[in-house]
């Protein structure tokens, strides 16, 4: 049976969950700049249960399940949507995956939320960040856990993942099993660290936006700023959360919970405030999965890559719909052309 790891790659930090024939063996959770600054160290961490089968991730805005090894230029660009000489959103996230894949781990691209063919494409227009890998494969130890405390098949399962991470805001909505419709950290709520989505004008004061841009903005920059404004900061980022669940619940009205994920989302203030403002008929719930310490990215990522790997799980990589993922991040785009996108990444117009 196969031997499979999951990563989660955070701001705070880069988590990871290991599976030997379903059986937890990994479960570490990692400061970011300590593993960027240690990747050999970090990548005998991930030997260290035995040679891993298949390793998803760091998967970033997601690929429809490439292999890191046969991945082209274009996919490592699309992959983590920066431009050479760019590092990304996360510092050396993109160097720290390519070293992995350069030391012989299987590591497999998991999809992002527009990949998949469950969310219509009315709801992917002029979209790139629908949700990150990282949120689907939350989704995806959702989808199993709601299965498991109700006592319901996976494709029953109906709930809203609203995750509250270190630097953003993001929610996926999951009806019937599948996903549907998301709201990544970059197009959804004022995050902790981040602004969420801009405002246009916003965007087009700033003259250029930058991937630091992105992950600046939130709670934490609005208070370094201002501590006068920490109340408003905070009920800024609890009604936005609300509003999110509200906005996904348009597209998922048998929704029965609102999972909580996210390293703020383990904050049990947080939870009574959210469940203060959200309907009693949508109970809050904590998603905390199967693991100590890893986080619930790095734990759906280790399901996914145990089903995709003819494991225990494969009847949630077919429920989710998985193996149908296709395309990329730029398909969809209007208001800047699919080509002035590839030129930002620094790609030829076909790439």
């Amino acid at each position: 049976m196969p031997r499979v790891v999951g990563i989660d790659p955070g701001t705070v930090t880069i988590d990871v969950c290991g599976l030997d024939d379903g059986r937890l063996t990994l479960d570490r959770s990692w400061p970011t700049a300590e593993a960027l600054a240690d990747p050999d160290g970090f990548a005998q961490y991930l030997r260290s249960a035995g040679e891993p089968d298949l390793l998803a991730g760091p998967s970033g805005y997601g690929l429809p399940l490439v292999r890191a090894s046969t991945a082209t230029e274009a996919e490592w660009r699309l992959v983590f949507l920066a431009a050479p000489g760019e590092e990304g959103g996360i510092g050396g996230l993109r160097r720290l995956t390519r070293l992995l894949a350069e030391r012989g781990l299987p590591l497999l691209f998991l999809p992002g939320v527009v990949h998949l063919d469950t969310v219509p494409v009315h709801r992917k227009l002029n979209r790139v960040d629908l949700g990150t890998a990282d949120k689907l494969a939350a989704a995806a130890l959702g989808v199993v856990d709601q299965a498991r405390r109700q006592a319901c098949p996976l494709d029953a399962t109906a709930f809203i993942l609203l995750e509250l991470g270190g630097a953003f805001t993001a929610g996926i909505a999951v009806e019937g099993g599948r996903v549907i419709d998301g709201l990544g950290g970059t197009n959804g709520p004022i995050g902790w660290r981040a602004a969420g989505a801009l405002d246009g004008e916003v965007a087009f004061l700033a003259g250029e936006v930058s991937k630091a841009m992105l992950f600046q903005g939130g709670v934490s920059t609005i208070v370094d700023a201002n501590q006068a404004l920490r109340p408003a900061a905070l009920e800024a980022y609890v009604e936005g959360a609300v509003k999110a669940v509200a906005s996904l619940g348009v597209s998922t009205p048998t929704a029965r919970e609102v999972l909580l994920s996210g390293r703020h989302g383990a904050d049990s203030a947080m939870q009574k405030a959210l469940s203060r403002r959200l309907p009693a008929s949508t109970p809050v719930v904590p998603l905390t999965g199967f693991a100590r310490a890893a986080k619930q990215g790095a734990q759906g990522a280790a399901l996914l890559a145990d089903g995709w790997a003819g494991g225990q799980h494969r009847a949630l990589v077919e429920t989710l719909g998985i193996r149908r993922a296709s395309g990329t991040v730029l398909d969809h785009l209007f208001a800047v052309s699919p080509a002035r996108a590839r030129w930002r990444l620094g790609l030829p117009p076909d790439a």
